[in-house]
């Protein structure tokens, strides 16, 4: 049990006057407790107020719970019974039966079907919205993160230079994202899931396609997006390899790219609203004529991924109606595109502007064609 994380936790249910926080969202629970499992069968740590957390799951899954969150005490249930009546009698052993219950409704977990079963056995008990704190409790990194990130962030520089010394024209797309995932594996990331490699096109479609069997061929541009993992906290960065030469118009667009992203990251201090910061690229490259429109956001926030179907965090964005303040230690994925390039860095926000985790040089790259 991460005891800071508790600290946080209990801070905000006294707040909103909650007895108990029914923690059910698999990214809190590996920030809270340390153990995350899927959503196979439903699960939840119950954190009261005042009193020790408990976990209850399936028996399947209680050796390893104990083993990672040795301080936390773990109830189970097996295959063939009620999930959501084995955690609300866990409640009303312990005398929360018209206790104010905590839940935060974005979570993947607390789907309307796992509420209505928990309600069933719950008759009684008051539920209380604390809509978003999943990610709001997370959003300020504690140093134990920063380390994971920047971990994780080598891992992302060390698999781009790689990559750049090894890869030829003729390769297949396949063959590129193989030796991302390996050097991943290899330079001790969780797993060797690598983020979107493609041959691109366009202002910024291509940063989520996909076209593994293509080969890379003269004047084309490979995106490359690393997104590795270092104890589930992801780090990401995002370069353009150009198979050939470098056309001047490319190195013209690539130096204005970066030195409006550059400008941005001066920007991204405490208390700044993430409006601002995004106008600096948003307006910048529609200002130079870089693109027509800029639909997407700038950036997004950076931090631990477990098993959770979303593979980016927008609980804190950068757009054009984004009124939230930046504070110190939080971290982004800062990322801009135009005409077939991309640039990215996972960044921390300080009182001087944003820290670079990820440190390759900021620069237009070049692959031979054979």
């Amino acid at each position: 049990m991460n005891a800071a994380a508790l600290s946080r936790l209990r801070a905000t249910m006294q707040q909103a006057n909650v007895d108990v926080m029914i923690i059910d969202h698999g990214e809190l629970l590996a920030w809270l407790t340390g153990y995350t499992v899927s959503e196979t069968l439903y699960r939840a740590c119950l954190v009261p107020l005042n009193g020790d957390p408990w976990m209850v799951l399936r028996q399947l899954d209680e050796a390893p719970c104990r083993a990672q969150s040795p301080a936390l005490t773990v109830e189970s249930y097996r295959d063939d019974e009620d999930p959501w009546f084995a955690v609300a009698h866990s409640m009303l052993r312990r005398g929360f039966q018209r206790a104010r219950l905590g839940a935060d409704y974005t979570s993947y977990g607390m789907t309307v079907h796992s509420w209505q079963q928990l309600s069933r056995h719950l008759p009684d008990v008051q539920w209380c919205d604390l809509n978003g704190v999943n990610d709001r409790l997370r959003s300020v990194k504690f140093p134990a993160e920063l380390e994971a990130l920047r971990q994780a962030s080598a891992i992302a520089d060390t698999t781009l230079d790689a990559m750049g010394k090894a890869v030829q024209g003729s390769w297949r797309v396949r063959d590129v994202a193989a030796l991302a995932a390996g050097e991943f594996l290899r330079l001790g990331a969780d797993t060797g899931e690598t983020g979107p490699i493609v041959i691109a096109s366009g202002d910024n479609g291509f940063l989520h396609a996909s076209g593994h069997e293509q080969r890379l061929q003269r004047g084309d541009v490979l995106h490359v997006e690393l997104i590795p993992k270092v104890k589930h906290y992801s780090a990401r960065l995002m370069r353009p390899f150009i198979v050939g030469e470098i056309s001047t118009q490319r190195a013209e667009l690539a130096l204005q790219l970066i030195a409006i992203q550059d400008e941005q990251f001066k920007a991204m201090k405490p208390g700044v609203s993430a409006r601002e910061v995004d106008a600096i690229v948003r307006e910048g490259l529609l200002r130079n004529g870089l693109r027509a429109d800029y639909p997407n956001i700038t950036g997004y926030a950076l931090g631990l991924y477990t098993r959770t179907p979303r593979p980016s965090d927008f609980s804190c964005s950068f757009h054009a109606k984004a009124e939230w303040l930046l504070e110190e230690d939080m971290v982004f994925h800062m990322y801009t595109s135009a005409q077939s390039l991309a640039f990215s860095e996972t960044v921390r926000v300080t009182p001087q502007g944003a820290e670079r985790l990820t440190t390759l040089p900021r620069q237009l790259l070049s692959l031979p064609e054979h």
